[in-house]
């Protein structure tokens, strides 16, 4: 959420009165919304917090140079993922728990992958992990609670988390105690595996479901990761990033600055977004009826105006025209920007999502939709955006740790994230901390921080 004031409370503060605070609320559509039109409309706020994360995934990587991107934002829990082409682009039909939602939202992709979720051998003795997790409560094992090892306790054990540096060194991690309850553990499994071979399965099963995660969003969709840099952010994305980009041959990783509070500041950034449809099923075969469409457009325009108008929003917004369209006796739409080269435009796109067109059969327009975006020009995600908690310095960091990569240990150096310098080219294998994530950087890697200080990791 989100508290502004709107136009009218400013000119009740130009005459003497106060002006009073509004709540805005995040919608999945990737907006901000008044309060009132969330309590109306719920059911658009069912992705908001992995929508605000996109959103700042692309504010961060747009001030960095970076237009087309690929959002993995990793917690505790789960794993979202979603790709952006230039713009975010929002798709009309998902699933929630199961349950079809028929509201504009961002395509994330999520799945059970997060830093709490449990390891286990099932039936036929096939190392699993997740989708079942530690929660808060009682939490990976060292946290001091929990039973059960987990993903969090994989990479300590590893040497990617370092115990002393957790949360910027104001929590301590139970190294001791993450192996001696995972070794009894595997004992109790029968497991013949060694502590330190159990630990790396952990991570290469819970980076095969991420990055299957993130094929979801990409190459599912006819687009090829290699022409995306990756965005990392949540509390783990970072201790994963780069072994999913080089699976993926994704050239880049980008940490932004800010990656534990990322979906925050998303928010902060978000425009206000309002989202309108119009049913009209017209079968068309060589032209499209550009007169009756934009009638129906101007509909529609008419009514966000007043919408807009009775929100006492401030500034001009922008009208966004799309079109669902499909080919007769289909059951799925494609949705595409409203232009005069419409029917070769969807041609074009089933051919490059499905393999194959139609060019003789005829063409179904379904739904009209009108996405209209007021711009936000009162906030920003950037280095200025917070003041960056600083790591407890002295005995807490040490100058390097022995670190578990791909079966070789390596002497890894530990950096400070604020004791960067930007700009300086850095080589891996290096752990980069902060006090929200934790970065794990493999050998052979490059990286710096740059002009607006996100973490850029040549891949």
């Amino acid at each position: 959420m989100e508290e502004r004031r709107f136009s009218a409370a400013k000119k009740e503060k130009e005459k003497g009165a106060p002006a009073p605070a509004h709540i805005f609320v995040m919608q999945s559509s990737g907006g901000i919304t008044s309060l009132a039109t969330a309590a109306r409309e719920p059911v658009r706020t069912v992705l908001s917090g992995p929508a605000g994360g996109v959103v700042g995934a692309l504010a961060s990587a747009r001030a960095s140079g970076f237009q087309n991107i690929i959002a993995f934002d990793m917690g505790g829990t789960s794993t979202d993922a979603s790709l952006v082409e230039g713009e975010i682009k929002t798709a009309n039909d998902a699933q929630i728990a199961g349950l079809p939602i028929g509201v504009p939202m961002l395509d994330i992709h999520t799945v059970g992958a997060g830093g709490g979720s449990l390891a286990r051998f099932d039936a036929a003795g096939v190392l699993r992990v997740g989708p079942e997790s530690a929660g808060a409560d009682p939490g990976p094992i060292c946290y001091g609670h929990g039973a059960q090892p987990t993903v969090t306790d994989a990479n300590l054990i590893l040497g990617c988390l370092q115990p002393k540096n957790f949360l910027g060194g104001n929590f301590e991690l139970d190294l001791d105690r993450a192996r001696a309850v995972t070794q009894e553990w595997l004992n109790k499994q029968r497991s013949n595996l060694s502590l330190e071979k159990f630990t790396a399965g952990v991570i290469r099963v819970v980076n095969a479901t991420m990055e299957k995660a993130i094929r979801v969003v990409s190459i599912e969709r006819g687009r090829d990761p290699r022409h995306f840099a990756l965005v990392a952010f949540g509390g783990a994305g970072g201790l994963h990033a780069c072994a999913l980009a080089e699976a993926l041959s994704i050239p880049q990783v980008i940490v932004p600055a800010f990656p534990g509070a990322l979906s925050a500041l998303g928010i902060l950034a978000s425009d206000v977004v309002k989202d309108y449809s119009r049913t009209v099923l017209l079968r068309v075969a060589k032209e499209i009826p550009e007169g009756k469409l934009n009638r129906e457009f101007a509909v529609m325009e008419k009514a966000a105006h007043q919408d807009f108008s009775a929100e006492q929003w401030d500034g001009t917004p922008t009208f966004m025209r799309s079109i669902d369209l499909r080919y007769q006796g289909q059951g799925y739409e494609l949705n595409l920007r409203f232009t005069k080269n419409l029917l070769q435009a969807f041609e074009q796109e089933h051919r490059r999502r499905y393999g194959y067109s139609h060019p003789n059969r005829e063409i179904e327009v379904v739904t009209l939709r009108l996405r209209v975006i007021l711009k936000n020009t009162t906030s920003h995600v950037g280095a200025d955006a917070l003041v960056r908690p600083r790591a407890k310095r002295g005995a807490n960091l040490g100058p390097e740790a022995m670190v578990l990569f791909d079966g070789k240990k390596s002497r890894t150096k530990i950096h400070a994230r604020e004791d960067l310098t930007p700009q300086k080219k850095y080589s891996g294998p290096a752990i980069i901390t902060e006090y929200s994530a934790t970065t794990v950087i493999p050998p052979g890697k490059r990286f710096h921080l740059d002009r607006v200080q996100n973490l850029i990791i040549d891949i």
